[in-house]
């Protein structure tokens, strides 16, 4: 039990903002976790404002009609930048709203007021909390003194979302777990609970005794005693809360199901998820169960938790001023648009609905010129040394704040005869203002070079992985900047700006190519921003000295990854005699294995086949150079030998043989009954909920079957008794090796007739 307590309405403390959220009407609730260790709860007055723009008579008008909307507190013709590249203010309707509940609904009436043609209103989609950090100029986590004075929080920031040097507050972190006593094959919300565990810091308690309503009473009462400020549960968010709930209602217990701070209990309607389209892939994001008070994280249902764990989660919600309920689940160009935001606000810049900037009209030779993405170097297929890495960090952002890259500056009205111009396309960029992009990418670049730097500087091993997963996050809202730039429904993006990006790029990237040649260096591949060059005997000297070249030609920073003892290009399976821009795999002289490509790296690589391939290798690892890693190539198939007796002998357990599909539609829309649509159907069919963006789990059970439902069996669905199809998982392990060595002749069948025994390839090096 936590021997801290939680206070509601104190005066004064210093400590962290841990959630913020809308509580009574026109009031933010805030919670706090002061130095001393106690949780406060604050209470604030917030009343947004938002903006009409629109013709003086229309304004006045409707200006008119405001004072019979019970919504509306009070209102004033201001003057502010309604659009990003409007040179100068103009003359808008500023309406304060009681509550930022009321913002939706008041947005509709003035839209519809003027039929959807006559206003634009602003500010008037973000998220409430949102809202609240950019008014009072906070942020999550961030350490601050306050003060509540008169129904007003005073903060006075101790801290800055730029710093890298902060601390955060002592959290607790409880994890939930909840075994459904299953009735059928798969867990309903109509199967009692069986047990519930609760873990924290070491302790926690398993309520498994007692009648349901016993096990449901005594796990709020655990949540209470322990007072965790995160909850951490897998699938709370599509499965579990809306489980909890749905027994609570059975119990009647359901008005004491409180699992915040607030006395509210918690609600979990059956509402279906969202399936969105990104960057080529479907994806699925379950509903918001939110608490309040405490932070639910799902990890099910989270990007940024998965790829740099709470440090990372921590770092995004700090740099881009979003709550950590809302930065674990929103996609990256989500948390990333935060910042441009704030930065316009800050720059009084009117936030509009919807993007509002055209793409410039451009002839067939103006898009054959410039639309032509990213330049790529073939690579030279076959295994290679004395090749060294290098990389432009974060080449796309740097190019956009390097060049003022925004939407109100590429094609500026103000600057037509700028000197800064996209090349080939010969368009101006603004010379008298910075642009909100690069305004909001400079300090997360920044952030993310010393976040490296303290990295390597770093002895304490903790502190290493802090930095690291900080840097990581920062490195994926850099890396979606780009194309968000782009995106049809970025506020201050535009499309002239993403295509004079990639054209600084490929400018940048054939500088930096000239550069490495005329210092002997041969280039052997090279795609966008990383270059591998190939120069017998050059030293690490060498390399920095060219990096530190290119950095002073280019004016973005580049980074010499290292050397590698041997590195291998691989080639089309189509077309064995054309490399393929993303398949290669390598041993730096660190040690460090890299690979791109191979089946380790592919999501729906089962782990049998997984391990094998990385200890084949680990095998090949050993190689100080290409003509030892020829000869390491029979040791590695001996490792593959060993995996394929240990599938033929039945030693391998069928949940190291899952593969995991991802659904890009819903199961009844594809033409093809492909194994993850029949796994899917396997669920749909007991009662599950299954759609386009999930990712299905199965175990092949008869992969050549004539009838689908046999050939397949969603992992829910396994019993002891199910057998899988070992000649379908020899198949992918044979596949595996055939993709390591296809630069030297190896196919699926000779790598079976080499395990057998029966011949081995006799290679071109030999």
């Amino acid at each position: 039990m936590q021997s801290s307590r939680s206070q509601r309405n104190p005066d004064h403390t210093r400590g962290w903002i841990l959630d913020a959220y809308p509580s009574r009407l026109g009031e933010f609730a805030v919670w706090i976790i002061s130095e001393n260790g106690e949780r406060l709860r604050f209470t604030d007055s917030f009343k947004p404002k938002i903006y009409v723009s629109g013709k003086e008579e229309g304004l006045e008008r409707l200006a008119a009609q405001l004072p019979y909307d019970r919504a509306v507190v009070s209102w004033d013709f201001v003057r502010r930048r309604a659009k990003a590249t409007d040179v100068e203010e103009s003359n808008v309707l500023e309406v304060v709203l009681e509550d930022c509940r009321r913002l939706s609904s008041f947005t509709r009436r003035v839209l519809k007021s003027g039929r959807y043609l006559q206003y634009d209103v602003f500010n008037c989609d973000l998220k409430h909390e949102q809202l609240y950090f950019y008014d009072r100029d906070v942020f999550p986590l961030a350490f601050l003194d306050v003060k509540s004075e008169n129904g007003l929080v005073k903060y006075s920031l101790l801290d800055s979302a730029e710093s890298v040097d902060y601390a955060v507050p002592p959290l607790r972190i409880s994890r939930i777990d909840v075994e459904v006593a299953k009735q059928g094959k798969i867990a309903k919300t109509s199967d009692p609970i069986k047990k519930i565990t609760v873990n924290q810091d070491g302790g926690g308690e398993v309520v498994d005794s007692g009648d349901e309503e016993y096990k449901l009473l005594r796990f709020v009462q655990v949540i209470k005693e322990l007072d965790p400020d995160i909850i951490v549960t897998k699938g709370g968010d599509s499965y579990l809360f809306v489980y909890l709930v749905r027994r609570a209602v059975i119990n009647g217990v359901v008005d004491k199901l409180v699992l915040g701070r607030e006395d509210t209990p918690l609600v979990a309607r059956k509402v279906r998820g969202r399936t969105f389209f990104s960057y080529g892939r479907t994806f699925y994001r379950a509903p918001m169960r939110r608490l309040y008070g405490r932070v639910h994280v799902d990890e099910r249902n989270t990007f940024i938790l998965a790829e740099c764990g709470l440090d990372g989660l921590f770092e995004i919600a700090r740099t881009c001023r979003v709550s950590l309920h809302t930065a674990a689940r929103s996609s990256i160009g989500s948390s990333m648009s935060s910042i441009q935001f704030y930065q316009a606000m800050k720059d009084g810049v009117l936030i509009p609905r919807n993007k509002s900037i055209p793409e410039a009209f451009k002839s067939a030779f103006e898009l054959l010129v410039g639309d032509r993405g990213g330049f790529v170097y073939e690579p030279e297929v076959g295994v290679h040394d004395d090749v060294g890495e290098v990389d432009f960090a974060s080449m796309y952002p740097t190019v956009m704040v390097n060049n003022n890259i925004s939407a109100e500056t590429v094609l500026c009205k103000c600057c037509p005869d700028s000197k800064l111009r996209i090349p080939e396309l010969g368009y101006n960029i603004c010379e008298k203002k910075v642009g909100i992009v690069p305004k909001a990418l400079k300090p997360v670049i920044a952030k993310r070079l010393i976040y490296k730097r303290l990295k390597s500087e770093a002895e304490d091993e903790r502190l290493r992985e802090v930095y690291d997963n900080r840097q990581t996050a920062l490195k994926w809202i850099l890396v979606t900047c780009f194309g968000y730039l782009g995106y049809r429904n970025a506020r201050f993006g535009t499309v002239d700006g993403h295509i004079g990006v990639c054209a600084f790029g490929r400018e940048a990237f054939l500088r930096a190519s000239r550069i490495a040649e005329e210092r002997g260096f041969r280039i052997v591949h090279g795609i966008v921003d990383s270059l591998w060059l190939k120069k017998k005997g050059a030293t690490d000297e060498e390399y920095q000295k060219l990096c530190n070249a290119i950095r002073e030609e280019t004016g973005i920073p580049l980074s010499f990854e290292g050397r590698y003892n041997w590195i291998v290009f691989l080639p089309s399976r189509m077309h064995p005699n054309v490399g393929v821009l993303n398949r290669y795999y390598g041993v730096m002289e660190s040690g460090k294995i890299k690979v791109r490509g191979l089946e380790v790296r592919r999501r729906d690589t089962p782990p049998f086949v997984c391990n094998a391939q990385t200890r084949m290798l680990e095998v090949l690892a050993e190689a100080k150079n290409s003509k030892e890693f020829v000869e390491k190539i029979p040791e590695a198939l001996k490792v593959l030998r060993e995996y394929r007796q240990k599938l033929l002998n039945g030693e391998v357990s069928v949940w190291d043989l899952i593969i995991t599909k991802h659904l890009s539609k819903d199961p009844k829309s594809y033409k093809q009954r492909v194994s993850q649509v029949i796994a899917a159907e396997q669920l749909m069919k007991e009662g599950a909920e299954v759609a386009a963006g999930k990712n299905v789990r199965f175990l092949f059970t008869s992969a050549e079957n004539k009838r689908p439902e046999r050939r397949v069996i969603a992992e829910e669905l396994i019993e002891k008794n199910t057998d899988s199809d070992t000649k379908k998982y020899l198949l992918l392990l044979y596949t595996s090796a055939a993709n390591m060595f296809s630069s030297f002749g190896y196919s699926v069948e000779t790598v079976y007739d080499a395990v057998k025994g029966q011949r081995q390839i006799r290679l071109a090096s030999q």
